[in-house]
This record gives C-alpha cells, structure tokens and sequence, in this order.
C-alpha cells in the first residue's frame, strides 16, 4: 500500500468516526502520518479537547477503525495545541 492510499484509508476512517465526535460538540483532523506510515497524528478538536474521556475514545474508537481501514498504523497519537 502506498502512502497516499494509507493517507486515503485514514481519512475515511475519520469520515467514519467523525458523526460521533461531532454529536458531541467535538470533531477531529488528521495532522500527519510518519513513521513510514505507522503512526497517525490527529488533533481531537471542540469539546473533545480536555474531555476526560478522550484517551479512551483515542484508543478504542478512533485508533481501532483506523487500524480496520489501514492495518500497518501502529500508533494513533493526539496532538495538542
């Protein structure tokens, strides 16, 4: 799989998961993707930022349907700013 077709994986599992976060208040970008596309960057964006439930929602919702749209990502990590 090449990278641009990693990048398009990612942004669907994004499309994906997006509804929910922004049902919330919150939404979600893709920053980057490194480490010969095994680590995902995102931003958790709107009420997601500071939510005490948005490691979880890091790891089981957003990192596990990336994973099922591009099973080499090792790692998705939140990044804030």
């Amino acid at each position: 799989m090449t990278s641009e077709e990693v990048r398009l994986n990612v942004e669907k599992a994004l499309e994906e998961i997006r509804p929910f976060l922004q049902s919330d208040g919150g939404d979600i970008s893709l920053l980057s993707i490194e480490d010969n596309d095994t680590l995902v960057k995102v931003q958790l964006q709107g009420a997601c930022v500071g939510c005490s439930v948005n490691q979880m929602t890091l790891k089981s919702g957003v990192e596990m349907t990336i994973k099922k749209y591009a099973p080499q990502i090792e790692k998705v990590v939140n990044i804030e700013i």
